[in-house]
């Protein structure tokens, strides 16, 4: 299969890492919450698999973890307590068939080069489940940033590959849960300020969302005046106000989970 040429940081996907993920261990900390769903999809599995593994967030500290990132900015950034990142991708991982109890990827498969090839090869070095923390295409527009940064929002429902091509991909028995999002989501992907905006008036908060950088910087900039303007003329808070009291978001975030 042909891989997608890598850049310099060794990102193998369509978003430059060495240039975006110089803070995003900052700003994307893994949710406690999250990482329960995470873990409990893995089930019993004692080895895993975690591909596109970035600076480690929701790998379980009580498995034995292979972590898979071809991005050497985001493999630095994985703390101490967690082993080092194998530099590798998806669409051709360097294990024998059926290596592994289980594997996971979170926030990844929309970036690889290859979906059906990466996936065929969790597959192959995957005895149990497969699972897949990401984004519903078709349920982005629950999100309010749709009315005011739209070109975001089409580029994530670009990106991330359809519930249904996933589960042709990956065969065998598929469930899709809904993840809720905490208020107070330390994991800051676009949907985790959906009760605090003032969040993504912040310029690394927005860097740490991969979909802002496919944006021209004068446009992104336009969207985070646009979203002030509406946050000091209460125009935010009128239409979407209620959500500053909403313990949980119910937006686009899944957890697929395949098993052979």
């Amino acid at each position: 299969m042909k891989e997608r040429p890598r850049t310099q940081d060794g990102s193998a996907g369509d978003a430059d890492y060495g240039v975006i993920g110089a803070t995003y261990s900052a700003f994307r900390r893994p949710d406690p919450r999250i990482a329960a769903i995470v873990r409990n999809a893995l089930s019993g599995a004692r080895t895993v698999l975690n591909v596109g593994a970035g600076a480690g967030s929701y790998e379980p500290v009580d498995r034995d973890v292979t972590a898979v990132e071809p991005s050497a900015s985001m493999r630095a950034q994985r703390p101490p307590h967690l082993a080092s990142a194998i530099d590798a991708v998806a669409e051709s991982l360097p294990f024998a068939d059926a290596t592994f109890d289980a594997a996971m990827t979170t926030f990844s498969v929309h970036q690889w080069s290859d979906l059906a090839g990466g996936l065929s090869e969790v597959r192959r070095v995957t005895r149990g489940p497969v699972v897949i923390l990401t984004c519903d295409p078709d349920l982005l527009d629950r999100f309010w940033l749709a009315d005011y940064a739209p070109d975001v929002i089409d580029t994530e429902r670009r990106r991330y590959p359809s519930i249904a091509r996933l589960a042709s991909e990956l065969g065998g028995t598929i469930t899709v849960e809904s993840v809720p999002i905490p208020f107070d989501c330390s994991d800051g992907f676009n949907e985790a300020y959906y009760g605090r905006p003032e969040a993504l008036l912040d310029a690394g908060a927005r860097a740490a969302c991969s979909a802002w950088s496919f944006v021209d910087p004068p446009r992104a900039m336009e969207y985070a005046g646009r979203l002030q303007r509406a946050l000091d003329s209460g125009e935010w808070d009128r239409r979407h106000g209620a959500l500053r009291d909403q313990t949980t978001f119910e937006g686009s975030l899944v957890l697929v989970r395949a098993l052979p």
